[in-house]
């Protein structure tokens, strides 16, 4: 229970980042049959989808993040984008 607490912290800390750095929060926690993604964001023309790991060093919380994992967040974005058209969007990325 205390890492779902630790998790929400790092979600909310991410999100204010994104906003301060001129993201609009699109959806948090954002859950289909294939999955959840943390964070989804926009800023002009970019689309970011965001899985938040809170762990002491980066490198950990890089390989939290399994291909496995990786692969279910694809998924679950291309649900979220048939649900959501956004025709001023040329990028996307995964962070």
């Amino acid at each position: 229970m205390a890492a779902f607490g630790l998790e929400i912290s790092a979600e909310n800390r991410a999100a204010a980042w994104l906003i301060a750095h001129g993201y609009r929060i699109l959806a948090r926690q954002w859950k289909n049959q294939l999955g959840e993604i943390d964070i989804i964001a926009a800023r002009l023309h970019t689309l970011i989808f965001v899985e938040v790991k809170a762990r002491a060093k980066l490198d950990d919380a890089g390989e939290a993040v399994t291909a496995h994992r990786k692969q279910r967040i694809a998924a679950t974005a291309k649900i979220w984008l048939a649900a959501n058209p956004m025709p001023t969007i040329y990028d996307m990325q995964f962070d």
